[in-house]
């Protein structure tokens, strides 16, 4: 469905601004709107003027570049990274099997923050137009916050780990990621805002998401593709216990000797690696990982870089590496059977792309990870999601207590960590 362009052309306007402070102060009490922030960089996107909901990646990509070629765009800006018109996107992690559709959606207006430089790009209005909108009233936390349980309880969910372990024992398949969920309900409808600022707090170094009722903070760029190079972080491999001190540095000092983890790992950074490799003139895959530490976990993380010719997108190329085996598992196809046959679970959205693309390609999809869907006919009521990658030394019950710890940064933002 698209919404405004027709068959006519848009003007589009983007201004430079002084600092406005933090870009989520802008989001309003209702109506559309979409953010991607990491360390206080990134954008808010207030209004739609475009949306296209659909099953793949590829369609969007189809939809958006004849989209952007009715755009003219006026900029006080040229050239820089994600200044201008944008498509703000969410996608199911398997569309063959899920309820949901993917959503591309294309702000009417765009305020952001990169590198000390601020701006605002407006769609269908002139440089005597561009006043910055004002910013929003309070937001509300939420009210009576409570656990209403998931789609499986925890010992069939072990169980089904159980499974997945003799597969992988007797080579059915390499490793396999197994999600699970948790719903929470509130007194009143949940202000997503609210939640996004206790993210963006807490998280300040993952990439903070806000696109068409979902709502996290996630570690893990699938890609950016800037000026003709493209970088993907791979992670894989857990710890949760502590991270500051000694007991943090032991840790992360266990974690890189883990055959566990390390074997998770490498599953993880082949797929990514053998799925950028066609569109890359030259790549670069580091030989080891380092360990990323996040307040409630560490992880195992390979960033990726290579070369991109101009005809690879950003959001060609997520269609391209999506699902990853950090998401899905090894093969992808095996990984993908089992997880539809045993796993018990609409994923929706959850561990699918999230992110943006601008006009000339580039842009960054992030996975949809460490979040909650809150849908429209249930807004008191968010369904949380965290997975675990599973392989042959997996335990069931060191798994669920993953995918607790995984849990946290959400139920923290509900009043309930």
């Amino acid at each position: 469905m698209i919404l405004d362009f027709g068959s006519a052309r848009m003007r589009a306007t983007t201004v430079a601004i002084d600092d406005p402070g933090p870009l989520e102060r802008f989001l309003p009490e209702s109506g559309p709107s979409t953010a991607f922030i990491r360390r206080g960089e990134g954008f808010v996107g207030l209004g739609e003027a475009a949306r296209f909901e659909t099953d793949t990646l590829e369609a969007a990509d189809v939809w958006w570049e004849e989209i952007s070629q009715q755009i003219d765009h006026d900029s006080e800006m040229p050239g820089e990274f994600g200044v201008g018109p944008l498509a703000v996107g969410l996608f199911t992690f398997d569309p063959d099997r899920s309820e949901e559709r993917s959503v591309l959606t294309v702000p009417q207006t765009v305020i952001g923050r990169r590198g000390g430089r601020c701006w605002m790009t407006r769609l269908g209005v002139s440089h005597n137009d561009m006043a910055l909108p004002p910013p929003r009233g309070p937001v509300q936390a939420p009210v009576g916050s409570t656990r209403i349980g998931g789609s499986m309880s925890e010992d069939v969910w072990t169980g089904i780990v159980g499974e997945v372990v003799s597969l992988i024992r007797s080579d059915e398949v390499a490793k396999v990621v197994l999600a699970r969920d948790l719903r929470v309900r509130a007194d009143e409808p949940i202000d997503l805002r609210f939640l996004l600022d206790r993210l963006i707090e807490n998280y300040p170094m993952t990439w903070a998401y806000l696109v068409d009722g979902m709502v996290g903070a996630t570690p893990e760029l699938l890609l950016r593709r800037q000026d003709g190079l493209v970088t993907s972080r791979v992670l894989a491999g857990t710890v949760w216990q502590g991270s500051e001190g000694h007991e943090g540095r032991q840790l992360a000092a266990e974690l890189a000797r883990s055959e566990k983890d390390i074997s998770e790992h490498e599953f993880a950074v082949t797929s990514v690696a053998e799925a950028l490799a066609p569109y890359c003139h030259a790549m670069n895959v580091p030989d080891a990982p380092s360990v990323l530490r996040l307040p409630n976990v560490m992880h195992l993380a390979t960033d990726i870089t290579g070369v991109v010719g101009p005809e690879s997108g950003a959001l060609g190329l997520a269609a391209a590496l999506h699902p990853s085996a950090a998401v899905c598992g090894t093969p992808t196809h095996l990984a993908l059977d089992i997880i539809s046959e045993l796993e018990s679970l609409d994923r929706g959205r959850y561990a699918g792309p999230v992110g943006w693309v601008g006009m000339n390609g580039d842009g960054e999809w992030a996975i949809a990870l460490r979040g909650g869907q809150v849908r429209a006919d249930s807004p008191n009521d968010i369904q949380l999601f965290a997975g675990a990658g599973i392989v042959a030394d997996s335990d069931p019950q060191i798994e669920l207590a993953e995918t607790d710890a995984k849990l946290v940064p959400m139920l923290q933002a509900l009043g309930l960590g």
